[in-house]
């Protein structure tokens, strides 16, 4: 969980297997703070638009806890629980993450919008993580989204949307639509309610059409 964000981006064997989690990390900061800035700092600052925890529960990764009274594994998305809390308890860390082992006919994407061309806190933050069988059906599918509720969100019917399907159009609009509608955004002068909901959307489809051309190399 301390790894930082330059040795994952260094890694070649995660680049290509989960390369939606490496790109959602390598969006974090400059330079020097990919030095320093880690995959389980991002995750326990608990931000709603931290870039790294939409691609990781995309993924569907689970979190090693250890505390006073041993070891428990608990998916990501259970980790933040609002702005800058989390379920931890007294005298908890995350220690480590484990990654499901990546099927054939698989890929994940990660993808933010920003006010600035970089160095930026995310408007919104979409990930999509989805596998397929030999025919180019997607048989399973994950969606998260940041930026966008008081914490990351994993939007179960998103990826619903997208199962039994070869990704058509029909199943995109359908995928946007499930992603506008999870999003509970605030309305600031970054970006407004309806906007967001509509960048949620789109990122969504884009990140969407990203892991299934990956899937279809894999």
């Amino acid at each position: 969980a301390a790894v930082c964000g330059q040795a994952i981006s260094e890694n070649e064997a995660l680049h290509k297997a989960w390369p939606g989690v490496v790109e959602a990390m390598d969006l974090i900061g400059s330079t020097q703070v990919q030095g320093r800035a880690s995959l389980g700092g991002n995750l326990c600052n608990a931000s709603p638009a931290a870039d790294s925890v939409p691609g990781i529960i995309a993924a569907g990764a689970i979190c090693i806890v250890a505390g006073p009274n041993g070891r428990r594994e608990v998916p990501v998305e259970d980790i933040p629980t609002g702005p800058g809390k989390t379920s931890l308890a007294k005298g908890e860390f995350v220690v480590a993450f484990k990654l499901p082992p990546r099927p054939a006919h698989s890929g994940d994407a990660y993808l933010r919008m920003i006010p600035r061309t970089e160095m930026d806190i995310a408007i919104v933050g979409a990930g999509v993580n989805l596998t397929l069988d030999d025919n180019g059906v997607c048989t399973a599918a994950r969606v998260a989204l940041g930026a966008v509720a008081p914490t990351a969100l994993l939007v179960k019917e998103a990826g619903d949307a997208l199962i039994g399907t070869k990704l058509d159009d029909a199943a995109l609009k359908k995928l946007a639509a499930a992603a506008s509608a999870a999003c509970k955004p605030i309305d600031d002068k970054r970006g407004t309610i309806e906007y967001r909901k509509k960048v949620a959307g789109v990122l969504a489809q884009r990140a969407a059409k990203i892991a299934l051309e990956r899937a279809g190399s894999n």
